[in-house]
This record gives C-alpha cells, sequence and structure tokens, in this order.
C-alpha cells in the first residue's frame, strides 16, 4: 500500500471515529434523557395517545378519535398534578409540555376539522395553517413568560391551545345535529378564535375553569360514543 493511499484511508476513518464524535460531559451538555422527571414522562404517554388520535382521524375515525384524545388530555392534566406535587415542576419541564400540546391538541384539532368538517382542501389550509400557527406562537410564549398573577390567581396569557381546541369539537357536533351548520360556519368561527391564543386575554386557571372543561370533555366524549354506536 503506498503512503498516499494509506493517509487516505487514515483521514477517512478519523472522519467517521464514533468514539471522536461523542459531545464530551462538560457544563454545556445536556443530558436529554437524564433529566426527564416522572411528569414528563407521563407527558411523553400524553404524546403517545394523542399520536394515536391522529391516527384514528387520519384514518376517517373521528368518533374514536375524539375519545382518544380526551385520554391524552387526561395525560396533560396529570403531568401536572404530578409535578406539582412531587415538586419537580421546572421551565424545562414546561418546554416539554408545550411540545407535547401540539400533538395532544393542535394537530389533532386540524385533523378533526380536515376530515369532517372541511367543505374544501382551501378552507383545511388555511384553518390548519392559523390552528399551528397561533397555537403555536401561544405556546412558544407560555414556555418563554409561564403564568401570568393577579392577585393571587394565576392566568394563562391569552386563549389555551384546549380552548380553541374544544372549540372544534364542538363545530364538530354542531355541524353533526343542527342542520344548517357547515364547514364554512365552522372555518369562520374557528379562524376567527386563533389570534386570541396570541392576545392579552387573561384566561384564569382556577379549579372552576377545569372542572368545566372536565364536564365539557365528558359530555363531547359521550356524544362521540353514542354516535359511533349509533344511539344518536
Amino acid at each position: 500500500m503506498t503512503e498516499p493511499l494509506r493517509e487516505a484511508i487514515r483521514g477517512v476513518w478519523n472522519r467517521v471515529d464514533l468514539a471522536d464524535r461523542r459531545v464530551a460531559d462538560t457544563v454545556d451538555r445536556t443530558d436529554i434523557v437524564g433529566r426527564l422527571t416522572g411528569a414528563d414522562y407521563i407527558s411523553l404517554a400524553a404524546l403517545f395517545v394523542g399520536w394515536g388520535s391522529a391516527l384514528l382521524f387520519s384514518r376517517g375515525e373521528p368518533n374514536w378519535g375524539i375519545l382518544v384524545m380526551f385520554a391524552a388530555f387526561f395525560l396533560d392534566k396529570v403531568d401536572g398534578w404530578y409535578a406539582r406535587h412531587t415538586g419537580t415542576s421546572s421551565p424545562f419541564g414546561r418546554q416539554i409540555d408545550s411540545f407535547i400540546d401540539i400533538f395532544a391538541y393542535l394537530l389533532p384539532a386540524a385533523l378533526l376539522y380536515h376530515v369532517s368538517l372541511a367543505p374544501s382542501p382551501f378552507a383545511s389550509l388555511v384553518v390548519g395553517f392559523l390552528l399551528f400557527a397561533f397555537g403555536g406562537l401561544r405556546l412558544i410564549r407560555h414556555t418563554n413568560e409561564g403564568f401570568g398573577s393577579d392577585g393571587g390567581d394565576s392566568y394563562y396569557h391569552g386563549t389555551t391551545v384546549v380552548h380553541t381546541n374544544l372549540l372544534v369539537v364542538s363545530n364538530y357536533f354542531l355541524a353533526t345535529f343542527v342542520g344548517l351548520w357547515n364547514g364554512w360556519v365552522a372555518g369562520v368561527l374557528v379562524g376567527l378564535a386563533c389570534p386570541l391564543m396570541v392576545s392579552d386575554y387573561k384566561a384564569y386557571k382556577t379549579d372552576l375553569s377545569h372542572a368545566l372543561a372536565a364536564v365539557v370533555a365528558l359530555v363531547a366524549g359521550g356524544l362521540a360514543l353514542a354516535l359511533e354506536l349509533g344511539y344518536v
């Protein structure tokens, strides 16, 4: 073997040496898996279930998709409760939670509108864009700012992705049970509501608001199951 060929082979080997490619253990290195807490693993479970609901919507199974989506909602609430009760709340956990919310709330809402409500591909394109654009910006702001405080009461800055998701679900049932309701009306309402997610509206985080959200989810889940089983 000639010396130039040997040097060429050595150069290639040095470039693919896996040991040299590993990031050193320094203070600048983030061990992303090592930092996960129990609450974060619950969030990842919500991601798994949320993705399952998205697959159901994409297969044209809106009622089962709604039921599975609400299971993701439940896990999303459990992770926050677990973090508070174990003292593991952190900005890092809030970043993970916001990332998961895209798949638990925004993606299912966009797919539900696309599969069951959209009167045209253009309407689906616009509504889906507005959901992801304003919803994503809202989650980025919440990750950066956290909760606001008003006289000891915590609030979200702007309406939440939960509100917007439930608006899409409400329009699905209205279009199912109300003859004059249609995808155009639903698209306009959802489109107008999306900018509220980045508004200065104070959405207070109270036990009552959580209870109301739970009641709405239970009613919607019951309606979805009744529709699927042919009772209504």
